[in-house]
């Protein structure tokens, strides 16, 4: 098994070139930046003595917890991407860690970052979980970073809910390509939480393949200038943001009319009331019944004056028909 350990450090032709005639207690006291990534390291040994470690590079060992790194108060870039780590867990002394890279490990929970208030960087996409599993978060540790993350990168983490990093209201760069987001609506209502976000990559989700999906975000996050891969024209935001607007207020004017009065029969002159309560269904039999007919002024009468008292008795249906 590799160790990481102070007598590996002594030994790196790297380091030992910077050396120069310190000793090795005074050289390490010097270090700000150790570079072990791709060692076939499997744990960390003591480092105490490199107290002013602010960049630590261990990406790509066989590194299965994070341990023996709690000295370094004054850490600020943590790069252990690439290893075998399972949980998130020992970090609570780094109080000054801006930037954390734990990409393509196995942890399937986020958490253990509690203590960490200047963290502005998370890198967790790509990790090697369990068949059906997907990368889970520990409210906890989303309410200690909420004010503080700005960039959160989930890519390929068999994701299908986002709803509950709604709180991380400073996100600036969101990356969650590759997942299985598939709900608009929810899509948007996490993003309305999200002001100053200005690049968000949701490509190779089912969402993506929504009709209108690009507009309905672009109109949500009005600071977003990168949508995946692709920047949003000015004039085509303004355009979906007042589109919206004038949606919006024809849908609310349209509530507020009322519909007319309704009217159960024709209005009609009701000259014998005396008939009882029923007589205003006789005159509408009545009514329907009686067609009024045109004038003589309209149209000539074809009859001749001699046969007037011949055809003074015509049926109503053939007057019509001569009238029109």
């Amino acid at each position: 098994m590799v160790l990481l350990t102070i007598d590996l450090i002594a030994k790196s032709p790297k380091h030992f070139k910077k050396k120069r005639g310190l000793s090795l207690p005074d050289y390490l006291q010097t270090l700000t930046h150790l570079h072990f990534s791709s060692r076939n390291i499997e744990d960390i040994g003591d480092l105490s003595m490199c107290r002013n470690l602010t960049v630590l590079y261990l990406y790509d060992n066989q590194i299965t917890h994070i341990s023996n790194i709690g000295f370094a108060s004054n850490l600020t870039h943590l790069y252990m991407q690439n290893n075998n780590i399972t949980h998130i867990d020992n970090l609570s002394n780094l109080q000054k860690l801006s930037k954390l890279y734990l990409g393509g490990n196995r942890i399937a929970v986020v958490e253990g970052l509690e203590q960490l208030p200047e963290l502005k960087e998370l890198h967790l996409e790509n990790q090697r979980l369990a068949p059906g599993e997907k990368l889970l978060f520990d409210p906890r540790t989303l309410a200690s970073v909420a004010e503080s993350l700005s960039v959160l990168n989930i890519n390929t983490n068999n994701i299908d809910d986002i709803r509950d990093i709604s709180i991380l209201k400073e996100l600036q760069y969101f990356s969650a390509a590759g997942n299985k987001l598939h709900n608009i609506e929810e899509l948007q209502g996490v993003c309305s939480h999200w002001p100053q976000l200005l690049q968000m990559d949701l490509r190779g989700n089912p969402v993506c393949k929504t009709a209108k999906y690009r507009d309905c975000l672009i109109t949500v996050c009005e600071s977003l200038e990168v949508l995946d891969g692709r920047e949003i024209n000015e004039v085509t935001r303004q355009f979906l943001i007042n589109w919206k607007a004038s949606k919006e207020a024809k849908k609310k004017n349209s509530k507020h009319m009322l519909p007319g009065p309704m009217i159960p029969y024709p209005v009609i002159n009701d000259f014998n009331s005396s008939q009882g309560p029923h007589s205003h269904i006789q005159h509408r039999a009545s009514v329907q019944q009686w067609r009024p007919q045109h004038t003589l002024r309209a149209k000539p009468f074809p009859t001749p004056v001699s046969g007037l008292l011949t055809h003074a008795a015509v049926p109503t249906a053939q007057c019509s028909s001569v009238d029109a």
